[in-house]
């Protein structure tokens, strides 16, 4: 075997294959996707790259990836391969991975000292909007996953800003699945200024003798009796609302052709009602709710089994049983079919579907002829990753569960570093059989992984794709997908290939193809050297950087601070905090949780509160009456003086908190607390400065100052004498006597 010789990569330590060097070749003279297949080394076309960049450009590298735990496997591979030095010194470290756990300071001193810097995309927009480094010496940039860079998604910004703002970036973006719909694939290329695309297949002649065989099973199940009978019963309960639906007018199709599609024509056909102020259209949006939970149920009754959908049955019933359950939950809770349903679910004692045995019998085979295999079970849904841990833990094979961080329900996640662990537990063969969730689809490298079984077939090629890439990377793989005949299983499956196939249709189209270098996309951004915010400064809560608002602000040229704040979502000087909502967000908390409490703790909390409302229409979002709306606009404005104003959308709202800022900040003189009133007496006068009291209003200043006569006479009093008063209590006069005599500063 012949390695790659170059002064920066160790000796004799990677493969030299034909087609990893000739992308890299072609990857250094332009932004560049490549899109290879899983298992065939774009991890090595990346340190091929980032070792010539570090050559001839020097400065540092930045490498992205959408997970912690393949950051981590990222790390893993340069440290081993790459030949690094740090900035400051051969005895600091030159690597370094970015994780949301380390304090800001640390992350950007670990910045200064390391030559190659990975991390997940959000921990560096966050930190690059708080000005806490820039991107200015970063001679690439790795972009793994690429084919997430659309809409919001971090790595859209950071492509945005990296181009902008570095002396001499290079964009590489790695993908083994880019998606079959070639305006996605140009959208990404788009995002992240692609100059060029490098594709490579199983089937080209440069490829082919690296690629491992990998077969593909398709194990078809039927569905039991009882299952059967639990779908006609949902069934029945869909056809009832759709008939319901079709009563008032809306255009549905018959249950047997109800696909997203038509449910999405159904609920297009809804928000024009509602649009309209048709109180229809209300009732309506709550019948759709209906269907899409009963659409659901059916999907767990025929792919996952009757223990999911016991638990869900049975989720529906307490949440239309509770207080707080929406009009859906309570009506399917009282519809004598579906209390029926619940009552048969509750009879099942063991699983019925057949695929869970199917696991096991697949899994015991495998171990028992090949004891060192490791083998990954994907499932979608967390319900039914659990009972498979649970089901093959007690039948003698040690399994572990790989699920997303976000808490669920009763179900916990896990942390990213108990992902880790998981992973390396895994690795070593402490188990030998993973089961996981979409979070271990994306790229994980386990070599000995030589069985993948799919619990049930997914409509997505990307999704699709990348399951299968986890087995046959370095050896012959099995691919095993268990598909319930006459089910969405069925369609999914032919869904997925037909997908694959147009990808792989796209990508031959796309082969080779380069086009002029695309303009990073600058919002209001002057010309600057090393991107130093020069605007006015806003305090932003950090639970907001997902939203395009911030990056605008950034892009703008605010200078920004990121901190947790105990109100408001943006905070503008001393005077002013922003609650920001979007029309949908609004009404939702005044209906599910306190926005006037919200708002109460925001008017009380600055001289100068402001909440911004989103886009749309108030009155459209809920089924309320207009006059409820009209009663709360009036209690935020009148009684809590907060100023409210109303955005088109989130660059709406990112100008008009950067004119805001730039007002506070502006040499205007100083500004007042109270703004300018012309009184008629001196009565009026000494009202006015009484009522500016913390919670006392005009009504407690004409009590207070008749019972003291003078503005000095209640200055003076004691406690007791203040509470004394009609009106006020304890807590109100503990904070003028406090206020009185606290000392200034």
């Amino acid at each position: 075997m012949s390695s790659i010789s170059h002064p920066l990569i160790r000796p004799d330590s990677i493969e030299s294959r034909e087609y990893q060097l000739a992308v890299a070749m072609k990857a250094l003279d332009a932004n560049t996707m490549v899109i290879l297949p899983t298992g065939l080394g774009k991890t090595a076309v990346a340190l091929i790259v980032a070792a010539s960049r570090l050559y001839n450009e020097k400065g540092r590298i930045l490498m992205l990836a959408p997970t912690k735990p393949l950051v981590e496997q990222h790390l893993r591979f340069f440290e081993k391969y790459l030949l690094a030095t740090s900035p400051a010194g051969s005895d600091a470290p030159p690597f370094a991975m970015f994780t949301g756990e380390a304090p800001p300071a640390e992350r950007t001193a670990d910045w200064e000292r390391s030559q190659v810097i990975f991390a997940t995309p959000q921990v560096v927009k966050n930190d690059l909007i708080a000005g806490r480094y820039t991107l200015k010496d970063v001679t690439l940039m790795i972009v793994d996953e690429c084919h997430r860079a659309v809409g919001n998604y971090a790595y859209v910004f950071l492509a945005q800003r990296y181009l902008a703002t570095a002396d001499k970036p290079l964009i590489l973006a790695m993908t083994a699945s880019p998606g079959g719909a070639q305006a996605k694939v140009q959208e990404v290329c788009a995002n992240l200024g692609i100059v060029q695309v490098e594709n490579r297949t199983e089937n080209d002649h440069d490829v082919r003798p690296y690629v491992h065989e990998r077969d593909v099973e398709i194990v078809t199940l039927s569905l039991p009796n009882d299952l059967k009978a639990a779908i006609h019963a949902i069934n029945s309960l869909i056809e009832n609302r759709l008939a319901l639906l079709a009563s008032v007018g809306f255009a549905v199709p018959k249950r047997e052709k109800l696909s997203m599609r038509e449910l999405a024509g159904i609920n297009a056909q809804i928000q024009q009602r509602i649009q309209n102020r048709d109180q229809a259209g209300y009732a309506a949006a709550s019948v759709y709710a209906e269907l899409m939970k009963l659409r659901h149920a059916i999907t767990l009754a025929e792919s996952q089994g009757s223990e999911v959908l016991k638990g869900y049955v049975a989720k529906l019933v307490a949440e239309g049983s509770g207080a707080g359950g929406s009009k859906a939950s309570q009506r399917l809770s009282r519809d004598p079919v579906f209390r029926e349903l619940f009552e048969l679910s509750q009879t099942w004692k063991a699983e019925l579907h057949p695929k869970q045995a199917i696991v096991l019998d697949l899994a015991r085979e495998q171990l028992e002829n090949h004891p060192e295999s490791r083998i990954i079970v994907f499932a979608t849904f967390r319900d039914t990753v659990q009972l498979l841990v649970d089901y093959l833990n007690a039948n003698g094979i040690a399994c572990e569960r790989f699920v997303g961080q976000a808490t669920k329900d009763a179900e916990k996640g896990l942390s990213q570093k108990k992902q880790i662990a998981a992973l390396t537990r895994f690795r070593a063969g402490e188990f030998k059989v993973l089961v996981a969730t979409s979070v271990g689809e994306e790229g994980l490298d386990v070599p000995s992984t030589d069985l993948v079984i799919f619990y049930e077939a997914v409509p997505s090629e990307i999704r699709s794709i990348q399951r299968k890439g986890r087995t046959g990377r370095s050896a012959a793989g099995r691919v095993v997908v268990l598909v319930t005949k006459g089910t969405s299983d069925e369609v999914f499956r032919y869904v997925s290939q037909s997908k694959e196939r147009m990808m792989q249709k796209s990508m031959r189209e796309l082969a080779g193809h380069s086009s002029e270098p695309a303009k990073p996309v600058a919002v209001d951004q002057a010309l600057i050297d090393e991107f130093t915010p020069q605007g006015p400064a806003i305090h932003i809560d950090d639970r907001e950087t997902s939203s395009k608002v911030v990056e605008i602000l950034s892009g703008m040229g605010a200078a920004i601070r990121l901190e947790r704040l105990p109100v408001g979502d943006y905070v503008i000087g001393d005077r002013i905090a922003v609650e920001r909502k979007t029309a949908r967000d609004f009404v939702d908390t005044l209906i599910n949780r306190d926005l006037l409490g919200q708002a109460k703790a925001l008017s009380e909390a600055v001289p100068r509160p402001v909440m911004i409302i989103e886009g749309g229409d108030i009155y459209t979002q809920r089924d309320m009456n207009p006059n409820a709306l009209r009663g709360v606009l009036a209690a935020l404005t009148v009684d809590m003086g907060i100023t409210l104003l109303f955005t088109r959308d989130e660059q709406d709202t990112a100008q008009m908190l950067f004119v805001i800022a730039k007002r506070e900040e502006g040499e205007r003189g100083e500004r007042k607390f109270h703004p300018h009133k012309s009184f008629a007496s001196a009565k009026e006068e000494q009202e006015y400065i009484v009522s500016a009291f913390p919670e006392i209003g005009m009504k407690n200043a004409r009590l207070l100052l008749a019972h003291f006569g003078t503005i000095q006479g209640i200055a003076n009093a004691s406690l007791e004498e203040l509470v004394a008063v009609k009106g006020i209590g304890e807590k109100t006069g503990g904070k003028i006597f406090e206020l009185c005599r606290r000392k200034y500063g």
